[in-house]
């Protein structure tokens, strides 16, 4: 798995009930012809990460087709997840 490219929004908690700051990232992805996940249109991740002080984590994700915006029903490994956490405190900064 490899980002090729990402947007990030920041996000606006109207109710003002969650500390720290809200982002979601859209991770663009190449994966190899062998991945369950490869489609000739590519696949996304899309990611919602928190930073509250020190604490700073993926809240949630979901994989998702480029094509169609469909949800895709897959799940990141250990290390996987720990690659997203570092890009996202990285590409805050």
């Amino acid at each position: 798995m490899q980002i090729d490219e990402y947007l990030v929004e920041k996000l606006v908690d109207p109710t003002g009930i969650l500390t720290g700051d809200r982002y979601e990232f859209r991770l663009y992805l190449t994966l190899d012809e062998d991945d369950e996940l490869y489609t000739e249109e590519g696949a996304g991740l899309r990611v919602l990460y928190k930073e509250d002080g020190d604490d700073k984590a993926v809240v949630s994700y979901h994989f998702f087709d480029r094509s169609t915006e469909e949800v895709l029903d897959f799940e990141l490994e250990e290390e996987e997840l720990e690659l997203v956490l570092e890009f996202c405190k990285t590409h805050l900064e």
